[in-house]
């Protein structure tokens, strides 16, 4: 057998496998040494292929597009640095739990550490942030090699999916030369690999307890974070309109934008009245129950610092979180089909008691004066958000970036009619790779949308180019204040000393030039009427459309709080 025959059927093992265990996505950064994976990947039918040459970009457009999907998507580069330009997105996925299968090109085992050239040692490269790794061996004729290969591409394929999800990594070594036999016929009709990833059902003891729980008449209170099981939003809705429980609904829970805003046990302003004081003594709860990952709202997380002596049931599948230490029982099931359970055996719609109806009317009193105020307070980001989120259509998919954005998004995102699919990177909260990974949540979208800061857009503009080579429909609003002005909020702002050097960063950027590079729309706007001019104009462009909104960074921490005030002032003695 020819060394070209060995490498393709080599190669061709590791694709068909892949597909046969379920991948339908790869995202290739072009490179010498991943030649044949490349090919065939390209080759094969039912395998969409999206090329994107840099690989930091190319990891985080993987990394959102599976985050969006809930399905693992294929990386691939090849050897030397490339691999490790993955590094930043692949410990997003690892904390983001979004699944994703690493191929990583690599140097035969005779030329590693002997000073060739684009090699590095790629063994265990990215460490305990990828669920498992193996150095496959190198493309021989011997059939147990091709057996390995395909049980060890089912192997990565199902251990991504489980949850917890998250990233594997598989080091492909290559000897020359790398051209395989083309054009390749795939097996297509052959049995597919059936293997089915086990939800963690509940236990007769967690049901029980929950529903003793929820029938005890204790004053009790539901937080729902963002979770891996998509469908668990609407059931709990059902939980806390069946049992008139409190439900406070991060941005990411899916909760507030589901659609259905009728739900009064929606608490989306918790973030600003749980800021003050009086107002957190009286709504101190007997219970909490956590579904999901923890909060973006600081204000809440301090709240149940607060909270002794109570019993605090966090459920989550993907296992324990638990950054407070306030959990006394870590419950690691599958939340919809625990939900399910309880809703069995529901009992009679329960009226309003006076528990439900405290935290219900300071929610409304809270969401009134925000949006009683926001329209009187001078030009700021938080009054961008609010006119933003009002915009956007219904089915809109809306990628937000860390540091101010999201926070400004968990204030002004009330519960809606329409239903807004709410993405970040929250694994890490970093300001990395966030233009990339809105652009992999949308390919399978079409109406998309970004809201993201300055320096974040900045760390990120190689991503634009994504939109244009794979025709992406996206608006962009890059919220510029000149700096990182999540810092002004932080203790930090009170030393002036080096504050601006440190912390502040003024880039002194505008982005025209760099949008106009990538053959997109660019409008700047620097007060509401603008905003408002560029909103209406967005409905007849198409392509990619960024919107800068230029804001003063010292004037927008002055604004939020007062707004922050009035809100205490006006709820001080009324609820």
């Amino acid at each position: 057998m020819s060394w070209k025959t060995i490498l393709t059927v080599y190669v061709k093992t590791i694709v068909e496998s892949l597909h046969e265990a379920g991948v339908r996505d790869a995202v290739i950064s072009p490179g010498s040494r991943s030649t044949p994976l490349a090919y065939l990947l390209a080759e094969h039918p039912d395998i969409q292929t999206h090329v994107v040459i840099d690989e930091r970009s190319a990891a985080f457009f993987a990394m959102g597009m599976a985050k969006n999907s809930s399905h693992p998507v294929v990386l691939l580069c090849t050897s030397g640095t490339a691999a490790a330009n993955y590094y930043p997105a692949i410990v997003e996925a690892k904390y983001g739990r979004v699944p994703l299968i690493v191929l990583t090109a690599d140097r035969p085992h005779e030329l590693r550490e002997v000073g060739a050239p684009q090699a590095i040692d790629q063994t265990n490269l990215y460490g305990k942030h990828v669920k498992w790794f193996i150095d496959l061996p190198q493309p021989t004729n011997q059939s147990n090699t091709i057996s390995y290969l395909r049980q060890t591409c089912y192997k990565a394929f199902d251990l991504a999916q489980q949850s917890p999800k998250g990233p594997v990594h598989l080091n492909v070594p290559l000897p020359e030369p790398l051209i395989p036999e083309l054009p390749v016929e795939f097996s297509l009709d052959q049995p597919k690999k059936s293997s089915e990833i086990g939800l963690t059902y509940p236990t007769s003891s967690m049901i029980s307890e929950l529903t003793s729980l929820l029938n005890s008449g204790q004053n009790g209170l539901m937080i729902a974070g963002e979770m891996g099981d998509k469908q668990a939003a609407d059931w709990l809705l059902d939980l806390s309109a069946t049992y008139q429980i409190p439900i406070l609904a991060d941005p990411l829970s899916q909760l507030r934008t589901n659609g259905d805003s009728s739900v009064s046990t929606i608490i989306d302003s918790y973030d600003t009245f749980l800021r003050f004081e009086e107002l957190r003594k009286q709504v101190k709860p007997d219970f909490v129950i956590r579904f999901g990952s923890m909060p973006v709202s600081k204000s809440l997380s301090q709240f149940l610092q607060g909270l002794e002596d109570i019993r605090f049931i966090v459920i989550d599948e993907g296992g324990h979180r638990d950054p407070i230490y306030k959990a006394t029982d870590s419950w690691f099931v599958n939340e919809s089909l625990l939900i399910k359970e309880i809703l069995q055996n529901r009992p009679a719609p329960q009226e309003h008691s006076k528990w439900a109806e405290k935290w219900i009317k300071l929610n409304q009193q809270t969401r009134m004066l925000i949006e009683q105020k926001s329209p009187l307070l001078q030009w700021n980001e938080g009054k961008a958000v609010h006119k933003i989120l009002n915009y956007l259509p219904d089915d809109s998919l809306l990628y937000v970036g860390n540091s101010m954005p999201i926070r400004d998004v968990d204030t002004f995102l009330s519960k809606q009619s329409k239903r807004i699919n709410v993405l970040a990177n929250r694994g890490t909260n970093g300001i990395d790779g966030v233009v990339s990974s809105a652009l992999g949540a949308s390919t399978k979208h079409t109406s998309n949308y970004l809201l993201i800061g300055d320096l974040s857009f900045y760390h990120d503009l190689n991503g634009l180019l994504i939109s244009q080579m794979e025709e992406i429909d996206i608006t962009i609003f890059v919220l510029n204040n000149n700096g990182g002005g999540i810092f002004s909020f932080l203790p930090q702002a009170n030393e002036p000393y080096h504050f601006e050097k440190l912390f502040g960063t003024p880039a002194n950027l505008t982005f025209e030039h760099a949008v106009k590079m990538y053959k997109g729309f660019y409008t700047k706007v620097r007060n509401e009427a603008e905003l408002e001019e560029a909103l209406l104009s967005l409905n007849s462009k198409h392509g990619l459309k960024v919107v800068e909104i230029l804001t003063n960074r010292e004037e927008n921490v002055v604004i939020h709080r007062e707004l922050w005030n009035f809100v205490s002032r006006e709820m001080n003695g009324h609820v």
